[in-house]
């Protein structure tokens, strides 16, 4: 193994109303965990949350009425495809025991995106990750408004953001709001469908909820093949991304 220390580039686009992302998340960071206390790979790792809507503004937006979560999965999916869902996400939580639930509120997630790009702005990954996994348990475990303007400026208080009026301002504000519209567009205009996607040093990417274990084994390979990035030292089901459809690293 290389004697040198690797920085990795994890860009992962998600959004904040996802279950998978959600999960996808919570393994991401269990894999890093694992590689660095327990393996002690020579890597570090440089991550950065880019916003996605699985839900388009059309269908749900800050000004729509507020519908049920379990009843909106179900006009969108059916009734049967829901269920499928529900049970494949409830069996993770019954592995992992992380009670995530579809009760409360469907809400459109931009303004929760643009308090997760202040955090950014503000405190790189440092700010912006446990501010998400605030932003996760609060909607999917508590079953809260993600668009709640309260709700938001208590968690950016509570992770150090900001204060609680300067949220409220900034969430009242469109600050951010054209820079997450356009990620959000730049995403789906490069193919992006689904998420969450996660791209790796800006070559690779990984789509979709994957586990721990994947995550684990690409790490391996990445500390194996030393500093330089060379050709890639990934199998399936890790993919080259080709220039067209490269997103920001």
């Amino acid at each position: 193994m290389s004697a040198f220390n690797r920085k990795v580039k994890l860009t992962v686009v998600n959004d904040l109303v996802c279950a998978n992302c959600a999960i996808g998340q919570h393994e991401l960071i269990s894999a890093i965990s694992y590689c660095q206390d327990v393996l002690h790979l020579p890597l570090t790792f440089e991550i950065e949350c880019l916003p996605f809507r699985l839900i388009p503004t059309n269908v749900v937006n800050e000004t729509t009425s507020k519908m049920k979560k379990s009843d909106f999965f179900k006009a969108r999916f059916g009734c049967e495809k829901f269920e499928t869902m529900k049970a494949s996400i409830q069996k993770w939580c019954e592995e992992k025991s992380i009670p995530l639930t579809y009760e409360g509120v469907l809400s459109q997630s931009t303004r929760a995106h643009r308090l997760s790009r202040k955090a950014y702005l503000i405190g790189g990954q440092d700010k912006q990750l446990p501010l998400l996994c605030n932003l996760f348990k609060v909607h999917l475990e508590e079953g809260k408004d993600i668009s709640d303007i309260d709700v938001l400026a208590d968690i950016a208080q509570q992770n150090g953001i900001m204060t609680r009026e300067e949220a409220v301002t900034f969430l009242h504000s469109n600050e951010l709001e054209a820079e997450v519209n356009n990620m959000c567009d730049e995403a789906r205009s490069k193919g992006v469908t689904g998420v969450p996607m996660t791209v790796i040093d800006g070559k690779w990417v990984l789509n979709g909820g994957q586990c721990s274990d994947v995550f684990v084994q690409v790490f391996k390979k990445l500390a194996y093949a030393g500093v330089h990035a060379a050709p890639s030292p990934f199998a399936a089901p890790v993919q080259e991304v080709s220039t067209q459809v490269h997103l920001r690293a």
